[in-house]
């Protein structure tokens, strides 16, 4: 078994207020688990407006295929256009 983590910081330039920032982080993880069969939450930054960290977890037999889904994940990420990529971290176990 390869467990697949995924974590990310993102940069929300247009969020003024954490309302704001929550419709931004919400639609990501929405979108993140009807699209991937991946778990998603946000685990850094709560409390700040403009910043946020994500984490993601995908488990499988095969570790190509893990990674395979968290680079694809991350690509999505890094085409959304309210949240700008600051850093990931992609580890497999």
């Amino acid at each position: 078994m390869f467990v697949g983590v995924l974590q990310v910081d993102l940069h929300l330039d247009k969020a003024r207020t954490l309302k704001e920032k929550r419709q931004v982080i919400r639609s990501i993880l929405d979108r993140v688990r009807a699209g991937f069969n991946i778990s998603a939450a946000e685990v850094e930054s709560l409390d700040l407006q403009q910043r946020a960290g994500l984490a993601f977890a995908a488990v499988s037999n095969d570790a190509d295929y893990v990674r395979g889904q968290l680079q694809t994940l991350l690509r999505s990420l890094q085409q959304h256009p309210a949240a700008r990529v600051i850093d990931h971290q992609l580890e497999i176990f």
